[in-house]
């Protein structure tokens, strides 16, 4: 048993249960199917990640020393110039898989700039080694990072400058002190890995996290759930979720362990926070996440805090579309937990892929194209970050009665002219009956979208973006495995594995986007186009009274209250002789 100094949770244990026969029984049928599945590297690829490791170590000590001596300092301060490689994510956990990306963070002294030296220096010394490939730098990102394959290992590489003048081999970033004097972010590069140290200090059993946290990964990603850029949860806020039942229920082995996950969160009450430990104000005066002081905070739909200082909220990109369809993963995946335990279903019928393609009867589809490969992957990195802002956009112009379901995974038609690649989002209407006659009209919110994308800084000619709204007997072949002919049957909403049950609402066709695509790249002027705009959409924005209701219900929702919007009527926003927008690119 867990005795009580040991317990540093913020919530109290649920159980101190220890496992019965059965758990055991019911465990290794759980450890069985996981090594089936192909989730633990080689030793091989081991020892090339940690090979890697080391490289891409000596790689930025050179490049710092570089830097040193461009600066002007003298022979004496080069030699000792120093930076050093950290772990962060999946492989600091151990719980990464064959493939995975290798998180990593370079710590340098103060004089070594993020925007000159690392994406500017650093990058050209990347560039000119053979094994490096697809090096993509992404300055913009909420974290800036480097992303580039390393000898066929993927790296994730961020930078964080210090206030140190030569970097210690034996730097511990633990401590608070090395967050002082820094940028912001330095201080979200850094707390990458402080964040990871923080969960295992903080679970009561390594093994039973770390093996747990594999199967809630598994999971997640055979149900389409794991995508922080698109609205849903990444690595860090699984492993928060998981780390949270593992001090609830501290006894506890992996199998009941993944069988009280679902039960726990099929019930949590969003928007309470997940804090895997009190929140502290820290020293150094850097903002915590705290809704009562901070309004933006109040905006949270599903907070999950981080436990190093200064603490955040991981899970800021969820929408109400995203939470919803996740709320409904869990209420789906508990039911056949509780099958497995009443010996109704085996651990196989919990990790089933999601048929998200015979989920809807509307999608849109975002095709996306550039000149060239490597224009495509900077351009794919880009439309995916604002995917999110478009679920937001129409989440808005509907006042939430149109649910948004974006899917994390992408396609590519290998028999497309030119590099391609394609998005998709589900769409239906939630808890409003349908009427005839009157439509959704997401025009609008798509034409900003594209507006927002097209002001990429490293706009190419031949990047373009095209957006269509699709019927599901309109799939294109390219999406399904080995081209096999669609389907052309729906789910019901009663159906396992389908969200938004109890809507009734899956035979949709109040959804008006243009199907014709225009030509127009971004990169065009968008003056004529925006006047066009603006006359088109007038009807649009002879709504805003009823965006005000929106605002109004959700400041009401930031401010703790249950708000329940009653929707007497599906807004008609455009009359059927209303000119349509392009919904080509901008």
């Amino acid at each position: 048993m867990v005795r009580e100094e040991q317990h540093r949770g913020n919530l109290s244990p649920l159980s101190m249960a220890r496992a019965s026969d059965k758990d055991r029984k019911w465990n290794e049928q759980l450890e069985q199917f996981m090594k089936s599945q192909g989730l633990y590297e080689s030793t091989e690829e081991a020892a090339l990640r940690e090979e890697v490791l080391a490289e891409i170590d000596q790689i930025c000590k050179l490049w710092v020393k570089r830097v040193t001596k461009e600066r002007g300092y003298d022979d004496k301060m080069a030699e000792e110039a120093n930076a050093k490689i950290f772990t962060f994510g999946s492989y600091r956990l151990s719980v990464h898989g064959p493939g995975a990306d290798l998180d990593t963070l370079c710590v340098g002294p103060c004089y070594v700039s993020r925007e000159k030296d690392f994406f500017g220096i650093l990058h050209e010394m990347l560039a000119d080694i053979p094994e490096v490939t697809a090096l993509q730098p992404v300055p913009d990102a909420y974290v800036p990072v480097m992303k580039f394959k390393f000898r066929g290992i993927s790296i994730d590489l961020l930078y964080a400058s210090v206030s140190l003048l030569v970097i210690p081999e034996d730097l511990d970033i633990s401590k608070e002190s090395v967050l002082h004097g820094i940028d912001d972010q330095s201080v979200l590069s850094l707390n990458g890995c402080r964040v990871s140290d923080q969960i295992l200090h903080l679970v009561p059993n390594v093994e039973h996290f770390r093996m747990t946290l594999r199967c809630m990964k598994l999971w997640a990603k055979r149900r389409g759930l794991y995508s922080n850029v698109t609205g849903f949860l990444g690595g860090v806020n699984w492993a928060l979720l998981v780390a949270q039942i593992c001090q609830l229920y501290p006894n506890a082995i992996p199998s009941m362990l993944v069988e009280r996950f679902f039960r726990v969160y099929t019930q949590w009450n969003w928007p309470n926070p997940v804090m895997l430990c009190s929140i502290e104000e820290g020293t150094l005066g850097l903002t915590v996440w705290d809704p009562r002081r901070n309004p933006w905070d109040r905006n949270h739909l599903m907070p999950i805090i981080t436990p190093a200082y200064p603490c955040m909220n991981s899970s800021y990109n969820v929408t109400s579309s995203t939470l919803r369809v996740m709320t409904e993963q869990f209420k789906n995946a508990n039911k056949i937990c509780e099958n497995i335990i009443m010996n109704k279903a085996d651990w196989s019928a919990l990790f089933e892929p999601y048929c998200f393609f015979k989920s809807y009867r509307n999608y849109l589809q975002i095709d996306i194209v550039a000149g060239n490969e490597d224009d495509l992957r900077t351009w794919k990195g880009w439309v995916e970050s604002r995917l999110r802002h478009l679920t937001l956009k129409i989440e808005r112009v509907t006042c939430g009665m149109l649910w948004v379901h974006p899917y994390p995974s992408g396609y590519s038609d290998l028999a497309a002219q030119g590099p391609h690649y394609a998005f998709f989002m589900g769409l239906r209407r939630t808890g409003v009956p349908a009427k005839g006659g009157q439509q959704f009209d997401i025009r609008g919110p798509i034409y900003e979208f594209k507006l927002s994308v097209g002001a990429h800084p490293l706009w190419k000619p031949g990047m373009d973006i095209y957006v269509s709204h699709i019927r599901h007997t309109q799939i294109p072949v390219y999406v399904f495995p080995g081209g096999a002919v669609r389907s052309t049957s729906v789910r019901g909403s009663n159906q396992r594995g389908t969200p938004g049950s109890g809507s009734g609402n899956s035979d949709d066709d109040s959804v008006r986007v243009a199907n014709q695509m225009a030509t127009t790249s971004p990169g065009s002027s968008c003056e004529n186009s925006g006047n066009e705009a603006a006359e088109r959409c007038g009807e649009i924005l002879s709504l805003e009274s009823n965006k005000r209701k929106c605002d109004d219900a959700g400041r009401m929702n930031r401010q703790g209250k249950r708000a329940n919007i009653k929707a007497h009527r599906i807004f008609s926003i455009c009359s059927p002789n209303l000119p349509v927008l392009s919904s080509g690119p901008v």
